[in-house]
């Protein structure tokens, strides 16, 4: 079975929200780090610990927010807010532009994919991803196809 998609644009507001939260659950240890430096006011009473600490963790978020901001606004970057319309089989995923363009895409180039309440989320990197709101489908069960690819793939848990 083919699944056939509507045309689809992802959002550069959308792109930034669901890469940043991936990119904290995937480096949620970095709490931890925060947390053992806020402890060493338990060895030295200072304010300063717990001022560095959370300087250390803005900045760190600060970092990660400008990192995939500055894809949205990059030339090669371009390429993820395209409009495309999808073609998707158990052996591949084709992002298409148009009847006569597309760019066919293994499974196993994706790395994770994420099932949220109304959308797919197939990501390639910490930067770049296949966004497949519910939406674009045609029906019920093209979605259902869909997530039982991704679970016998091994990209959902």
């Amino acid at each position: 079975m083919i699944v056939k998609t509507k045309n689809y644009r992802l959002e550069k507001k959308t792109y930034i929200k669901l890469a940043f939260t991936g990119i904290l659950k995937q480096q949620w240890w970095v709490g931890l780090i925060v947390v053992a430096i806020c402890l060493g006011y338990l060895w030295l009473p200072s304010w300063w610990w717990f001022f560095g600490a959370f300087m250390g963790a803005g900045f760190y978020l600060l970092f990660w927010w400008l990192q995939f901001y500055g894809v949205t606004q990059l030339e090669q970057g371009k390429m993820l807010f395209e409009r495309y319309s999808y073609e998707i089989s158990s052996q591949q995923l084709v992002m298409k532009l148009n009847p006569r363009e597309g760019m066919p895409m293994k499974w196993d180039q994706f790395k994770s994919a994420k099932v949220g309440k109304d959308y797919f989320a197939l990501f390639i990197n910490k930067a770049q991803m296949v966004y497949l709101p519910f939406k674009i489908f045609n029906s019920d069960n093209e979605r259902k196809f869909v997530a039982s690819i991704l679970k016998t793939k091994g990209l959902v848990k």
